[in-house]
């Protein structure tokens, strides 16, 4: 059973995957570029691509299938480390997207990503799931 706060949380997480997963294919698709680390060794736009896919079935799993919740929970968090890279190389490379066009802005903006990370683990019940199970082995 989850909490109502809960069930606003993970609808509201996927729905936020939906739009920036729409935003990587259509009107977005040059800031999410500007965001691929050059050492990447796949085409920029193939990983916008794709990236922008794997959001819109994340944020569709989220919303649609909420008693899979169990499958997709880590997935979701998992995501939000994956695409970590990319929020540093911003900074680091000093690359102006979605406004961010200082070091400082850029540098908030990735206090802001492990907070992508707890909203996911909290919102689709991971934590709670992963203590329940410790607590019962224990």
């Amino acid at each position: 059973m989850t909490s109502p706060a809960r069930t606003v949380g993970r609808i509201a997480l996927g729905a936020m995957l939906l739009l920036a997963g729409t935003s990587h294919l259509t009107f977005a698709r040059e800031e999410f570029a500007a965001q691929v680390p050059p050492w990447v060794p796949v085409d920029t736009d193939t990983v916008v691509v794709g990236s922008g896919l794997v959001e819109l079935a994340l944020g569709g799993a989220l919303v649609a299938l909420p008693k899979h919740r169990v499958a997709v929970r880590w997935v979701v968090a998992a995501f939000f480390v994956a695409i970590f890279p990319g929020n540093v190389s911003q900074l680091v490379t000093r690359t102006d997207a979605f406004g961010l066009d200082s070091d400082r802005a850029r540098a908030i903006r990735l206090v802001f990503q492990p907070l992508l990370v707890v909203w996911a683990l909290w919102s689709t019940g991971a934590w709670k799931a992963w203590r329940e199970r410790r607590v019962s082995r224990g």
